[in-house]
């Protein structure tokens, strides 16, 4: 009996409560269905009003429950009045910047209904934008300065309707992202897939305004991008990164496997174009971003950095000498002249490099063989990269010290002065390097120079020039022992290179100086001199007067010039009239 007392107790009050909530969603069906027409004109009469009437929000249907204060909406468009920004353009009274969103669904969670229609504050947990497709252009216009507008700040847009708007996470996933950037000479457009954006924080009050811990309101906005794969507009390499992420608050920006891959193999890609081009090829693992200046990019489009890092990569260059030079000149490529010619400001305080690879290779038709020289294992920094009139003025110099193993050996130390703001693109730079056994430039003399070094050690070198995007001067010091070369053959007849052994005897026995210094004897020092013809690079020019330096103390040249056969044909016509002299020498000595 007890019992099934007990039953019709629990019967009831299950009863009483399925009741109750049966009262309470019929109650919020009736109220959700009241608010629906409100809270979309709410909607978009608030748009169109914070915006000053430039923006309209569409979207197909509102859905909303008050149970679990939940508002989605769908078919979202949120669009500009092109006419009205025209208009604001004409009067310089337009923003720097115009957007279009379009997406399937907006997601609103956590909504405090009764608190924002009671107490007039929008307390939300969630806002959640999934795939949307979002447009914006940047137009940096001049504005007139309008003391009413600027006073008014966008908390006193809305303060006559709402006391505050807080919400604790905003996140937009898997968008495409359209930027443009409209310059005063030229347009770009960059496309962003699967990018994924979270703000933390947003709070819109009467106080949130002046709290400096806050960007644009937020306590944090974070972004990163999974994947990203294009083509270039050439259709000549595929630029892909396997991650980018940032953060406003750490001042970060991390970027994970960037690579850039020529679609072709080294020579065909070479013969796709009439004349010689640089094929690049490029992987760098780890690229950090630290102290950046977001706030700065946001409102003037500056890049600001106190430090980027590179870690781990490698920086292929291939040129084929079988097509005639460009119509351009190479030297507007300087890095410091390319700097320069930047249309956006850009300040980096530091620049370190960590573990780079460097690897340069030419192909030379006659020995039809590719020669590489090689930089290993660059390590060091570069400060003060910058084009800012401002900073400029104060420092103007970009300094590298740099080191790295030449062809994977010689412990070769680099620094660069570039003058930032010189017109000639003028700089200075100075090497050392000690214990280096000459024949690792084989695979680079070999191929473009046809000579091969046999043996020579060198013990010491150091060097320094001044140098513009023309020319270069300075002095050398080289001490070395035990050199021998053999003169090799061309390879026109395709056979393979071969050592021309009467040339290469000779050329041992009266050109080439085998120690500096000879025994009893002063080391012989150069003076380096260098013409930069325009088809040459910043590197070109800056090698090429260490060799010539490197030829002056040696008495041959051991590194290519632009015709290896040609320059065999030297090397005989010296070899002869130092075979004249020698003769004329030993005459002397009899009579």
């Amino acid at each position: 009996m007890v019992a099934q007392k007990n039953k019709k107790i629990w019967i009831w009050i299950a009863s009483i409560f399925g009741g109750l909530i049966l009262i309470i969603a019929v109650l919020a069906i009736v109220l959700s269905s009241v608010w629906k027409p409100l809270l979309t004109e709410k909607i978009k009469d608030g748009v169109y009003k914070a915006s000053n009437h430039l923006y309209k929000i569409d979207f197909k249907s509102i859905n909303l429950n008050i149970l679990t204060g939940s508002l989605s909406l769908q078919d979202v468009n949120f669009s500009p009045d092109s006419a009205l920004f025209e208009q604001l353009k004409a009067n310089h009274q337009a923003p720097a910047r115009l957007f279009k969103i379009k997406l399937k669904k907006v997601q609103v969670s956590g909504v405090g209904i009764l608190t924002a229609y009671f107490k007039k504050r929008i307390e939300v947990n969630a806002i959640l934008l999934d795939n949307p497709s979002i447009h914006t252009s940047f137009n940096k216009a001049v504005r007139k300065k309008d003391r009413v507008k600027e006073t008014r700040s966008l908390y006193e847009e809305i303060s006559k309707s709402l006391k505050s708007i807080h919400v604790k996470s905003i996140k937009i996933v898997n968008a495409d992202f359209e930027y443009i950037n409209i310059l005063k000479s030229s347009t770009s457009t960059h496309l962003i897939k699967h990018l994924n954006i979270r703000v933390k924080d947003f709070l819109l009050d009467s106080l949130s305004q002046n709290d400096s811990t806050r960007f644009y309101y937020t306590k944090d906005i974070s972004f990163e991008v999974m994947g990203y794969k294009a083509l270039t507009k050439d259709k000549m390499y595929t630029m892909g990164v396997d991650t980018v992420s940032g953060s406003i608050r750490s001042k970060e920006v991390h970027i994970r496997g960037f690579r850039l891959k020529p679609l072709y193999p080294e020579l065909t890609f070479s013969r796709k174009y009439s004349v010689q081009k640089d094929r690049y090829d490029l992987t760098f693992n780890k690229i950090d971003l630290t102290g950046v200046d977001f706030i700065g990019f946001d409102a003037d489009q500056k890049i600001q950095a106190k430090s980027l890092r590179i870690h781990s990569g490698k920086v292929a260059v291939f040129m084929s000498r079988e097509s005639p030079p460009p119509p351009i000149d190479k030297g507007r490529n300087y890095p410091h002249v390319a700097l320069q010619r930047l249309d956006i400001e850009t300040i980096v305080d530091s620049v370190k490099l960590k573990g780079i690879d460097i690897f340069y290779s030419e192909y030379n038709p006659a020995s039809r063989k590719i020669g590489t020289v090689a930089f290993n294992d660059l390590t060091g920094s570069i400060l003060n990269v910058s084009n800012d009139s401002v900073q400029l003025s104060q420092n103007n110099h970009a300094i590298a010290n740099l080191n790295t193993k030449l062809m994977g050996t010689g412990n070769l130390n680099l620094k660069i002065n570039f003058n930032l703001s010189d017109k000639n693109g003028a700089f200075t730079y100075s090497g050392k390097m000690d214990q280096f056994n000459m024949q690792a430039l084989n695979p680079l003399s070999k191929a473009l120079g046809l000579i091969e070094i046999e043996s020579g050690e060198i013990k010491h070198i150091d060097f320094e020039a001044s140098a513009n995007q023309r020319t270069a001067t300075g002095r050398m010091h080289m001490l070395y022992n035990n050199l021998k070369i053999k003169m090799l053959s061309d390879n026109i007849d395709q056979k393979g290179t071969k050592k021309k052994r009467l040339l290469s005897f000779l050329a041992n026995t009266f050109l080439v100086n085998d120690d500096n210094p000879k025994k009893g004897d002063a080391a012989r020092t150069a003076q380096m001199k260098n013409t930069r013809i325009n088809s040459a690079s910043f590197f070109n020019l800056m090698w090429k007067t260490v060799f010539i330096g490197i030829k002056d103390i040696v008495g041959v040249g051991i590194i290519p010039e632009k015709n290896p056969v040609k320059q065999q044909k030297v090397i005989a016509k010296k070899i002869n009239v130092q075979k004249q002299q020698h003769i004329k020498e030993k005459g002397k000595i009899k009579n």
